[in-house]
């Protein structure tokens, strides 16, 4: 069953991505998939002189849909209702799972199919599900692979991208019914075909999340490579879809721009290989019930964030993951969130609140790599330095509080200091005494405690003999 990390306490940032670092074939493995995805994106993007409109039409949509959210989402219920299909108000992950769970015991099936799973990740429902007795069987080709190795995803698009195909090989003959397999894909392909080819014809319920739903006509949308989200679809007799609150766009003439820039920016394609969409039920076509769970979970919570809100334009292509220096070097699970990379850095921690993520946005360089990919132009720089705010104003609160925060207290200190000459003069000449166990052939190079991270990897420079000040009064 794959691990629901944001149903936990969350690993403090830079101690998981210390022990992601240690890893060379993590970090292999990261470098060849992600550089192959990225190289695809750009020749496929390069063939649109129209991209940078696209770009902005893109975000445009998103942005009135988020700025009239509640009448979006209210038309698509109806809009659901009319069509013969059912729509359930989810709070949080609780609610969500309770609704969900519900409506497959009612139905007495004892396992169910899934698909486009990363929000039912977040809300941690396999494991709920799994209190119930009821097992749920991922049918992406890399969801699988990670459910069966007891593993967490590491990446949007590629949730198995830190296993190479040998690792992949090991895992299905662990588990599944073979005894000979090679580590070609085409083979590992096969053998995941046939392990889920009898899970679809016997499923009755069917769990999807969703890339996009139509408030105009109630259309909900699913992209995929593989196939295995039409099974999922199509075949049982009742379907749930799962589906964040920000997946609503106005019309359906909004659609043609995201199915342009979504398949470009996610696997380097011009075209998604399969794009279902389904509309309510019809007699005798599809499921016999449909029913939507629209989940908050935070979102609106985010909403309320001017500078933050743009993280709910998201449309998970994962381009900022492939460009990401940061991502490249540590993976997913350094994130601790179903959400990674650069996107997981900023919006985890509004969803979850920066005082459990507070680290999650300092997970960047800044370099800007991502918001040159984003293809609906989040400002994730900018986002990310509202955050790191956000974190810091956290941190002296706590202080206010009688929380110790060593950093915190050793800054306050330094400004205090810099706030004045005399003060700052002073310290000058106490850090020019009391150094001089430290100085060696001109340089710092060791520093004791929490100071000597900086050491570790560059020298300090020693305080001045004479400071400028003091040479210039001896000038005058």
């Amino acid at each position: 069953m794959t691990p629901a990390r944001d149903a936990g306490t969350m690993v403090p940032f830079p101690m998981a991505a210390r022990d992601a670092l240690g890893n060379a074939q993590l970090r292999r493995n990261l470098a060849t998939a992600t550089s192959t995805i990225r190289d695809k994106r750009a020749r496929v993007v390069g063939e649109l002189a129209d991209w940078p409109e696209l770009r902005a039409a893109g975000a445009e949509i998103k942005d009135r849909a988020l700025h009239r959210l509640d009448t979006y989402l209210l038309q698509l219920e109806e809009s659901v209702a009319r069509a013969g299909g059912q729509v359930h108000w989810a709070r949080d992950a609780e609610e969500a799972n309770r609704i969900i769970g519900d409506l497959v015991q009612k139905r007495g099936a004892r396992e169910v199919v899934k698909v486009k799973s990363i929000t039912s990740d977040e809300i941690g429902l396999n494991d709920a599900l799994a209190e119930r007795g009821i097992e749920a069987i991922e049918t992406d080709l890399a969801e699988l692979i990670v459910q069966m190795a007891h593993d967490a995803p590491s990446h949007i698009l590629v949730p198995a991208i830190h296993k190479n195909r040998a690792e992949i090989r090991d895992v299905f003959l662990g588990t599944m019914d073979v005894t000979e397999l090679s580590d070609e894909p085409a083979d590992l392909a096969e053998a995941a075909r046939l392990h889920l080819r009898e899970r679809f014809l016997r499923a009755e319920v069917g769990i999807s999340g969703a890339n996009f739903a139509v408030a105009e006509t109630g259309a909900v949308c699913v992209v995929e490579s593989e196939g295995n989200g039409r099974m999922c679809l199509t075949l049982p007799r009742l379907l749930i879809t799962l589906m964040g609150i920000e997946k609503v766009i106005p019309t359906w003439e909004d659609l043609e721009v995201f199915l342009q820039l979504l398949p470009r920016s996610s696997t380097g394609e011009r075209m998604n290989p399969y794009t279902s969409l389904w509309t309510g039920i019809r007699r005798e076509d599809g499921p016999e019930k449909f029913h939507l769970v629209l989940l908050d979970n935070g979102r609106t919570k985010v909403l309320a964030d001017t500078i933050g809100r743009q993280a709910l334009r998201c449309i998970r292509c994962s381009a900022c993951l492939n460009v990401c220096p940061v991502y490249s070097r540590v993976g997913g699970h350094a994130y601790g969130s179903v959400y990674p990379g650069p996107i997981g850095a900023i919006l985890t921690p509004q969803l979850r609140g920066v005082e459990e993520a507070g680290s999650l946005p300092y997970a960047s360089t800044l370099c800007g790599a991502c918001y040159d990919v984003c293809p609906v132009a989040i400002n994730i720089p900018q986002v990310l330095v509202h955050l790191r705010g956000q974190t810091v104003r956290h941190q002296q609160e706590g202080i206010a509080h009688g929380l110790a925060d060593t950093e915190n207290l050793t800054m306050q200190l330094m400004a205090r200091i810099f706030a004045d000459r005399k003060r700052y003069e002073r310290g000058q000449r106490l850090a020019r005494r009391g150094q001089w166990p430290l100085v060696r052939r001109g340089a710092i190079s060791w520093l004791p405690g929490m100071l000597g991270g900086w050491t570790a990897t560059r020298d300090a420079p020693p305080v001045a003999n004479e400071t400028f000040r003091e040479w210039w009064r001896k000038r005058r």
